[in-house]
């Protein structure tokens, strides 16, 4: 009898423990597919402001305080949406402790910043609207998607070539302000997407981001509006996880034969090694790390083959903008990207550049390469 109820005992032990895994492991897929388009990337570390000049900012000595080029900061102030400052190189002229780091402090777009504060660098140099940030001719528009309209920013151009630009993880589509001005000088339309699950678009019917599985199907739809409204061809623009959306929509729209060229920004060719990335920064221990993926997985019923890897062939000639600095999305997999198809991919490295910041560390060089790519489609 006593041999029975141990052996009973041990078979609840282990359904119960089975039960805490798989409950252990959907929180932790949760944390791996939390992705709000309106909050830094956890992998992105919380500096403090140590004083506040009239031209500078003194934040807390940190590899990305240190980071070359031109970031947004943005702060927890009071007030919709919270501070915002645009910050440039590290500035050695103003005397600082040994602990800091100073920036030129460009302007405060929103917002101020006092000292104790805690801010994070984001790519999006701006704030607002093409009118607002840049005073740059739009017309809001939307987008027929199949989960509703989408909201869209359409600033018009000259060329008949249009460029359709999706932002990445953690960013909404101020992200496409970086390269507005680029875009105007250059005469091309833009089309910038909100995708679904961001601000006043529609959410997907699980509640969650699928890493462009399933938002590249948004960008199919933008793909339309911009045929049906005069574009003979497109150029798809995608930070990050739209990046991702650009590549696959490039393999299985129906009107990919109307893709002239994909510009790819940090992109996420392997969400499984991008979601893993994420649980880990938000907390999740190494030992629940393969039950998140595979929760991931389950959840949203993904059965795909890597983006980098996919069946379907990529025939679209392509501008990879990557670094191996990058923690989210894996450089190596662009450069075995490129190296496969060197005659229709072209990547340009950056280093020292964080995730989805390749125009950041170096805007000269980056617009550059993106004109040389434009060119044929001029």
């Amino acid at each position: 009898m006593r041999t029975v109820n141990i052996k009973a005992a041990t078979a609840v032990t282990a359904v119960a423990g089975a039960a805490a895994a798989v409950a252990a492991g959907r929180l932790a897929g949760d944390a791996a597919l939390k992705t709000p388009p309106d909050r830094p990337l956890p992998t992105e570390p919380h500096l403090t402001v140590h004083a506040v000049g009239e031209d500078w900012i003194s934040l807390t000595r940190d590899l990305a305080a240190l980071r070359p080029g031109y970031y947004g900061l943005i702060g927890k102030d009071a007030g919709a949406g919270g501070a915002h400052a645009v910050v440039g190189p590290v500035r050695e002229d103003v005397a600082h402790a040994a602990d800091a780091v100073v920036r030129g402090l460009r302007s405060v777009q929103r917002g101020s910043f006092r000292p104790g504060d805690r801010v994070w660098l984001t790519p999006s140099l701006r704030v607002g609207n093409p009118v607002t940030a840049l005073d740059l001719t739009y017309a809001d528009v939307e987008v027929p998607g199949e989960l509703g309209m989408l909201p869209a920013w359409f600033m018009p151009g000259q060329r008949s070539t249009w460029v359709i630009a999706a932002h990445g993880l953690g960013s909404t589509r101020e992200q496409v302000l970086n390269l507005l001005p680029f875009f105007h000088d250059q005469s091309f339309a833009v089309l910038a997407l909100a995708h679904r699950g961001d601000p006043d678009a529609p959410r997907s019917p699980d509640r969650r981001f699928h890493f462009g599985e399933t938002e590249w199907r948004d960008l199919d739809a933008a793909i339309r509006y911009a045929v049906r409204f005069g574009a003979r061809r497109v150029v798809l623009l995608g930070w990050s996880a739209g990046a991702t959306m650009a590549l696959r929509a490039a393999q299985r729209s129906p009107l990919r034969s109307r893709i002239a060229g994909l510009v790819l920004d940090s992109p996420v060719l392997d969400w499984e090694a991008t979601a893993r990335t994420l649980a880990s920064a938000r907390g999740v221990p190494r030992a629940l790390l393969p039950l998140a993926v595979r929760a991931a997985r389950g959840r949203l019923q993904a059965h795909e083959d890597p983006a980098w890897d996919a069946p379907e062939p990529l025939r679209t000639p392509t501008l990879i903008l990557h670094g191996p600095d990058d923690e989210v999305a894996d450089w190596e997999l662009s450069r075995a990207l490129a190296d496969r198809l060197p005659q229709l991919v072209t990547l340009r490295t950056f280093p020292d550049a964080p995730h989805a910041a390749m125009w950041n560390s170096d805007p000269n060089r980056y617009e550059e390469a993106v004109r040389r790519f434009l060119t044929p489609f001029m």
